[in-house]
């Protein structure tokens, strides 16, 4: 991939510093301490940049993720969260819901359970907007519009369509437009191609990248796989028992990984010409001390 111009000169627009999540030890007995999710976290997206998280499952993107924007109750937050400059941990819910939807949006990995079943997929796509004080009518006007313009057929005739009444594919690209059409600064995907086929991953994620280019969208694209990350991302963080162990520029990963980690995730890409060569070890459980080790980062 042709490196792309990313000013890292000014701030960035998230700016992550020593993020750490933990969570009460399971059946409510606080004899048992915590269990510490991911620590240590530092991690920066510049205005129009995309990037990757990388790590198996368990390693905590996720986790780190939900952190960011605080979507789930049950984590305990430290350390820093800065979007554009306003801080995020320990700010007033009402601080933290203005964020979301509106600065900062994010797209999961299921798009059935993303959506409710109940009600329209216009209704949901124009939700961000009615409740920024947009009419009804202007706002389902838009969403037909952001549908059109993600490949849905015949937008403005399905805006009364249930999501059940879509195809996997189909139902992402209505996730992504109701993530998109308040215009946010920032798009958090986490594993927004999983549940799809492989030519339907692809067409998400061009989606993504398309509109990423079109309105300077920073993008921080969550995903396990690395295939995915190489014509997507310009930089990528690569996680491993709740810790970053390594960050390099995406084409300096491929070519010159720096991590024993990392460079077991790529041996387990497979190609046409060969299987994976080198087998991963498990990743430790939450909590477990993990294998020490120096991050490496690389720009």
């Amino acid at each position: 991939m042709k490196p792309r111009a990313i000013d890292r000169d000014i701030e960035p627009f998230l700016r992550v510093r020593k993020l750490r999540a933990t969570v009460a030890a399971p059946g409510h007995r606080p004899e048992l301490g915590e269990r510490e999710l991911v620590r240590g976290i530092d991690l920066d997206v510049w205005p129009g940049e995309r990037v990757a998280l990388v790590g198996e499952s368990g390693s905590g993107k996720s986790v780190t993720a939900r952190g960011i924007l605080q979507l789930d109750p049950s984590l305990r937050l430290t350390g820093s969260v800065e979007v554009a400059r306003q801080q995020l941990i320990g700010a007033a819910p009402g601080t933290v819901r203005g964020i979301r939807g509106r600065v900062v949006s994010m797209v999961f990995q299921d798009p059935m359970t993303a959506l409710n079943p109940v009600l329209t997929v216009g209704d949901q796509v124009a939700e961000p907007l009615r409740l920024a004080g947009t009419s009804r009518k202007e706002a389902m006007r838009q969403a037909a519009d952001m549908l059109d313009r993600l490949g849905v057929p015949n937008a403005r005739t399905r805006l009364g369509a249930y999501p059940q009444e879509f195809s996997g594919g189909m139902r992402q690209r209505v996730v992504l437009a109701a993530a998109l059409i308040g215009q946010p600064s920032l798009l958090i995907a986490d594993e927004p191609t999983t549940a799809l086929d492989v030519l339907v991953q692809e067409q998400i994620l061009d989606l993504i990248v398309r509109q990423s280019d079109e309105l300077r969208l920073a993008v921080l694209l969550i995903t396990h796989d690395l295939g995915l990350v190489a014509g997507a991302t310009d930089r990528v963080y690569v996680m491993r028992s709740g810790e970053i162990v390594e960050e390099a520029l995406v084409d300096d990963l491929f070519t010159h990984p720096g991590h024993s980690y990392t460079r077991a995730l790529l041996g387990a890409v497979p190609t046409l010409d060969h299987d994976p060569e080198v087998p991963l070890a498990p990743v430790p459980a939450a909590g477990a001390e993990p294998e020490q080790c120096l991050p490496r980062s690389r720009r």
